[in-house]
């Protein structure tokens, strides 16, 4: 089975890779990964979408707070949420036929972001299977060149999935290690 992950860390140099190595240790594949920033300087929020069973679940965000860095695990895949991927591709668009792949990219919603008079760069985002049937249906086009996002992934409803408590945000000018006893050296060096 498939899993979604929402694993907020601190911002320092090499977070990814431990993060990534814990995954590759245990033996799981990772179908998606993807990183950037929050609302909260200094906290970056990971996306993690992971081949693994329910049993191996609460182990996996077990080992994930070991790491000095990591500041919330949640598992999401069974709470009601929102999944995106967003893709780019370079297909092309020969005169005859570009009526045709409009028809398609309007079927997406899918946006022209350039073009020639042989080739359109064509972005779209939506849910992972949505994307899948994007791509099928340009595919017959030629696709010179595609990429695509992994997933991003958000809960629904009104209340916040991470806030740093207003003791922990007093006591350090930056965002605390939660499950470290060595917090002020990781802070200097986080390497």
């Amino acid at each position: 089975m498939v899993r979604t992950f929402i694993v907020y860390v601190a911002d320092h140099p090499g977070v990814l890779n431990r993060v990534s190595s814990l995954f590759r240790r245990r033996g799981y594949n990772i179908e998606s990964l993807t990183v950037g920033h929050t609302h909260k300087s200094g906290v970056s929020r990971m996306t993690v979408v992971v081949g693994i069973d329910a049993e191996g679940a609460p182990l996996v965000k077990a080992n994930l707070y070991k790491l000095a860095e990591v500041l919330q695990v949640d598992d999401i895949t069974s709470v009601p949420s929102l999944h995106r991927e967003l893709l780019i591709a370079k297909v092309t668009a020969a005169e005859n036929l570009r009526p045709d792949l409009m028809r398609v990219l309007d079927t997406f919603r899918a946006r022209v972001l350039e073009g020639a008079t042989d080739w359109l760069v064509i972005e779209a985002t939506g849910a992972e299977d949505v994307i899948d049937s994007l791509i099928e249906g340009i595919r017959p086009f030629g696709i010179l060149e595609m990429t695509r996002t992994g997933r991003v992934a958000m809960t629904t409803g009104n209340v916040p999935s991470f806030e740093i408590a207003e003791s922990a945000q007093s006591a350090s000018d930056s965002i605390p290690f939660q499950n470290s006893i060595v917090s002020k050296a990781l802070l200097r060096n986080c390497s």
